[in-house]
């Protein structure tokens, strides 16, 4: 059976700041908040669970919250002495815990990349245990096929749990938005003027991603990538340059610039159906809505007789 490994990331809790932190195997240091009964986690158990990761600094460097699904992994045998794996072994099923893991081991010997805004010893794991799937003796078919179970509830809750997470951030935000017949969600924030663009046009519209949680996956703007984590200095940073109609992007984003016109500003709220859908894509899940902030910068008509090809691969694309 091919291992698994991490899928989605680390939240905050604010249990990460807590003190009496115990001793464990190496450079270790623990406080567990929740202790449930039951047997720990042993090497070749499946685990799904909520964390967060940061630095002593307080800075969030991942947090599986952002998605709202649980990480998922294999618990596999320690690398170092005090690793996360040997973290994941003093918890057993719905327990939660803080861990200070030292960063130098996990650069050195498990290749996790310095972080670059901290100088300090350790990074801080809050950890809560949602499930364990106990290899045991099972064999690998029917180890696989309780993990395959498991998955499936997943998909099936956050599928029909999508229509009232839209909802509710529809009443959150207080926004009164402009419902099409394919359901996507659009607020004009700043009206502009002059022709939308028709099918074949081509839009420049600079734009910001977010999942519901608020969390940015990409944007076209230098200082929103910047701020947020996801500034890729390979990319340039310019509005993109999008025919629209010609199926070069997700649906819901191609439609919503297609109810604008030049100069316009507006949210567009993306129910899965126009996202990325049942698959998902790269750092999305499956059955994801997705929030787009966009800003119209010009609509280019397209020339008559033209026959222009979409991009060969899906745009905004996740970073």
């Amino acid at each position: 059976m091919k291992k698994l490994v991490i899928v989605l990331g680390l939240a905050v809790t604010g249990l990460a700041g807590c003190s009496n932190f115990e001793k464990g195997e190496g450079d270790m240091l623990y406080k567990i908040h929740t202790d449930k009964s039951g047997e720990t986690i042993k090497e070749g158990d499946f685990v799904a669970f909520k964390a967060v990761e940061k630095t002593e600094g307080d800075s969030v460097l991942y947090s599986s919250y952002d998605y709202d699904r649980p990480s998922l992994l294999v618990k596999e045998k320690s690398v170092f002495k005090g690793d996360l794996f040997a973290a994941l072994g003093l918890l057993s099923e719905g327990d939660s815990a803080t861990f200070k893991i030292n960063i130098d081991s996990m650069v050195q010997k498990m290749g996790r990349p310095q972080p670059s805004d901290t100088t300090k010893k350790y990074l801080i794991y809050t950890i809560k245990i949602d499930k364990v799937i106990p290899k045991g003796k099972l064999t690998d078919s029917l180890f696989r096929g309780k993990i395959d179970a498991f998955l499936k509830a997943e998909m099936d809750q956050a599928k029909t749990g999508e229509v009232t997470k839209l909802k509710a951030y529809v009443s959150a935000k207080s926004l009164k938005p402009t419902v099409t017949a394919s359901g996507l969600n659009y607020v004009v924030t700043t009206q502009g003027s002059g022709p939308k663009a028709n099918p074949g046009d081509t839009v420049l519209v600079n734009y910001t991603g977010m999942f519901l949680s608020g969390k940015v996956f990409d944007s076209s703007l230098a200082d929103v990538a910047k701020k947020n984590g996801t500034f890729n200095p390979q990319r340039p940073y310019e509005p993109l340059k999008l025919p629209v109609g010609m199926n070069g992007s997700i649906a819901g984003f191609e439609e919503g610039l297609m109810l604008l016109p030049k100069g316009a500003k507006a949210t567009l709220i993306l129910p899965s159906s126009l996202a990325y859908g049942e698959q998902g894509n790269q750092g999305i899940p499956p059955f994801t809505p997705l929030i787009f902030e966009v800003d119209v910068v010009n609509i280019i008509p397209a020339k008559a007789g033209s026959v222009i090809a979409p991009p060969p691969a899906p745009v905004p694309a996740v970073k």
